[in-house]
């Protein structure tokens, strides 16, 4: 008896062909999960730039900022230092001849004037406070204690050859002063307070300019 093998319409001959398709798929789905991944992460290494060349962007900005803030500073000080010192130089009692000012450090001329500048700030004190001549009422003499800073005390020191820190603190003082005095009366009339306003503005001014409280290495 002959066994019949079939030839054709065989099942087990197309197991081959599928798997070879499915390992076709399979590489095809590895490439595009490869190809995602390449592009996630290539975006968040372009992310991550644009992030640092802001970053930078921004460091540089606020460097050019501060820079331009530390020049400005300087020169707005240079400025106002010149419109106080011409201001001052205008309208201040300066020496009456054109040849060098002979009150220099070490000479009587100018112990003079130092011991008149602060014995006026003194009197005025004294006057202000209603110590001498003392009145019930506003006077000349309180009035006067009350500008003797501005009218005796700062042209007396201004008229020695001081240096250079203490000649602008004396120009600062005398435009500040006066606005003390002019400012004050509207909130509190008081001669001893005014006074004291301006004996506190004076030491304070000298103590920025001629660097009293600064540290020496």
């Amino acid at each position: 008896m002959n066994t019949l093998i079939p030839t054709s319409g065989c099942h087990f001959c197309d197991i081959p062909s599928l798997f070879s398709h499915r390992s076709a798929v399979s590489l095809k789905l590895s490439a595009i999960r490869r190809a995602h991944r390449l592009r996630a992460n290539s975006n968040d290494l372009q992310t991550e730039a644009a992030e640092g060349s802001k970053e930078a962007g921004d460091e540089v900005a606020v460097g050019a900022q501060q820079q331009s803030r530390a020049s400005t500073a300087p020169a707005l000080d240079k400025d106002l230092k010149k419109v106080v010192q011409k201001t001052a130089a205008t309208f201040a009692p300066r020496a009456s001849t054109a040849s060098k000012n002979p009150a220099v450090p070490g000479t009587t001329l100018y112990t003079v004037f130092e011991v008149q500048g602060y014995a006026s700030m003194l009197l005025g004190g004294v006057l202000s406070f209603n110590l001498l001549f003392p009145s019930n009422e506003p006077d000349i003499w309180r009035l006067m204690g009350m500008w003797s800073i501005w009218m005796f005390t700062i042209p007396s020191l201004r008229a020695r050859d001081c240096s250079k820190n203490e000649k602008e603190a004396l120009n600062y003082l005398f435009l500040l002063v006066p606005l003390l005095n002019v400012i004050i009366p509207f909130f509190l009339k008081s001669f001893a307070v005014v006074w004291s306003a301006d004996t506190i503005v004076f030491f304070g001014m000298y103590a920025w300019k001629l660097g009293w409280f600064q540290r020496t290495d």
